[in-house]
């Protein structure tokens, strides 16, 4: 970059700064030196209304015999082929259900409801399958989104997460954790979507509401500490199953996705003067619960918006990384010879703290270095660009960041056996003084998502690290390395919501839980 590019970009950059300076000093969110975290009194739990109850089920059942995990006929993110199954000499499944993310065999059967599943997706990375086929799949769409781009009747707009530019590339030859951001867009922009649009955009645009949502608890104490993150699907249907009393413990920021879901339909189709109901939201995803989130019904923040039933869901289909590269072979793109295009305008920047969402501890160091610039304004130091205590890929990880003079003790835990660990902690009294735990159900986080290429059967520990490794040199070498330098995602608060938690923010991106636990 020049040096007269790179003044006007700190120019810009500070511009930046100083507009979310001035949002956030709105909302009397800075310069909390002194301020004294709430909510950790009851031995760290605030109780919900009506005082604490134990989880529905928060310990282990003994597990029937079996040799495959059960899956509904309806599962909206997993499918079971028989024919494909090595049943009798195979239950690699049953193990990662049971042994890593602590789902079969830690439910009562006798009080169970439904074939309870979390939607993640890890047997179907685990399963070997016969000739090179395994038997459990994710539940393909890419029918559905062909029909959709040769439709003329609709506009169809496509976001991608950040776990899938790492990984997409192995599908065709390329190595674990090659970057192949501008090949993906070029590619989609070939199979004919309308706009090709940055899931980035919108973990930026998290993280300015979870912020505020956390200083919110801090300031107000109306809501308990420690804090959960909800960006991992299979986590908060974990959570809804095995631990609803945890409930007021999670953020109610909806997934980076569900809010791209919902400003595609509301934000973008006003500014481009399009009609929400003809607007075809598609995502690419690393994970197969995120299919079954967008099914959630509460995931209709658009059509609340509108008052309207005819605009659909806020996401319409989501495909996993595997079936966007099997949409690339059916039409022939030569993928690893594609330019490198950037993605489309008004939701496409991004910041290095999005770009990291995709590994375990990501989104925790994104979130500490905006709350660092909340409560101080100014820039997070090095030590916060470079948040190495949260990285890797061992199953608990804790810190503590003195910002302002507020000590913050935070924790990390990846695969859903380590969150259920915190979660008791956290019922026992939370001893290790926890204000904000971020989750993720998938082993170092989205990069081993349920619907990442099988590159080998099973994951293996270097290929999560080569995925991961690759989103952090790319964050290190961003200029733009906090959310709140996003200036696409300034403009969104200037020209649509306001500020950030603000009523209009409230109403499209935030959302409500279910108490899943079995009635008895």
């Amino acid at each position: 970059m020049s040096e007269d590019l790179f003044a006007k970009e700190e120019t810009r950059k500070e511009l930046t700064r100083r507009s979310f300076l001035k949002l956030m000093t709105g909302l009397g969110l800075t310069g909390l030196a002194g301020v004294t975290l709430r909510g950790l009194g009851l031995g760290g739990l605030v109780a919900p209304a009506g005082g604490l109850v134990a989880p529905a089920v928060g310990y282990a059942s003994k597990l029937a015999p079996a040799d495959v995990v059960p899956i509904a006929p309806d599962n909206p993110s997993i499918v079971y082929y028989q024919k494909f199954c090595l049943r009798g000499s195979c239950d690699a499944c049953v193990r990662v259900c049971n042994e890593v993310q602590t789902v079969l065999g830690f439910w009562d059967e006798k009080v169970a409801q439904e074939i309870v599943c979390v939607n993640c997706g890890q047997c179907a990375l685990v399963c070997p399958g016969k000739d090179g086929l395994p038997a459990i799949r994710e539940r393909d769409e890419t029918a559905v989104v062909f029909d959709a781009l040769a439709s003329p009747d609709y506009h169809v707009v496509v976001q991608t997460a950040p776990a899938t530019r790492v990984a997409l590339g192995e599908e065709f030859g390329l190595a674990p954790g090659t970057w192949v951001e501008g090949q993906q867009v070029a590619a989609l922009r070939r199979l004919g979507f309308d706009a090709v649009f940055n899931t980035n955009f919108t973990a930026d645009l998290t993280i300015m509401e979870e912020a505020t949502e956390f200083l919110q608890r801090v300031v107000n104490g109306t809501h308990p500490l420690p804090m959960f993150t909800s960006c991992s699907p299979g986590w908060v249907k974990f959570m809804e199953y095995f631990y609803p009393a945890l409930i007021p413990h999670v953020s109610t920021c909806m997934s980076p996705q569900q809010m791209f879901g919902a400003l595609a339909k509301t934000y973008y189709a006003k500014a481009r003067g399009l009609n929400p109901e003809k607007i075809i939201s598609v995502s690419i995803m690393p994970c197969t619960a995120k299919k079954f989130e967008a099914q959630r019904p509460e995931m209709n923040a658009a059509s609340r918006y509108w008052n309207n039933s005819l605009v659909s869901r806020d996401v319409d289909v989501v495909l996993t990384t595997r079936e966007l590269a099997r949409m690339i072979k059916a039409r022939g793109i030569d993928f690893a010879n594609l330019p490198v295009e950037g993605y489309d305008s008004l939701m496409g920047e991004d910041t290095g703290a999005a770009i990291i969402f995709g590994a375990t501890g990501g989104v925790m160091e994104a979130a500490l270095r905006t709350a660092y610039f909340f409560l101080t304004g100014a820039q997070p130091p090095q030590d916060l660009l470079n948040f190495t205590p949260v990285r890797g890929l061992v199953g608990i990880k804790e810190a503590s960041v003195q910002i302002n003079g507020v000590t913050v003790n935070v924790a990390v835990a990846h695969e859903l056996k380590n969150a259920r660990t915190v979660c008791d902690m956290v019922l026992a009294g939370n001893p290790n003084g926890w204000h904000f735990i971020e989750f993720m159900s998938c082993s170092g986080g989205c990069i081993s998502g349920g619907g990442q290429p099988r590159t080998a059967v099973p994951p293996t520990d270097p290929i999560r690290q080569a995925r991961i490794d690759a989103l952090y040199v790319k964050d290190a070498a961003e200029i733009q390395r906090a959310s709140y330098e996003n200036s696409e995602v300034l403009a969104l608060y200037q020209n649509f919501l306001g500020e950030p938690y603000s009523k209009l923010a409230k109403q499209l991106l935030h959302t409500t839980y279910v108490n899943r636990g079995p009635v008895v």
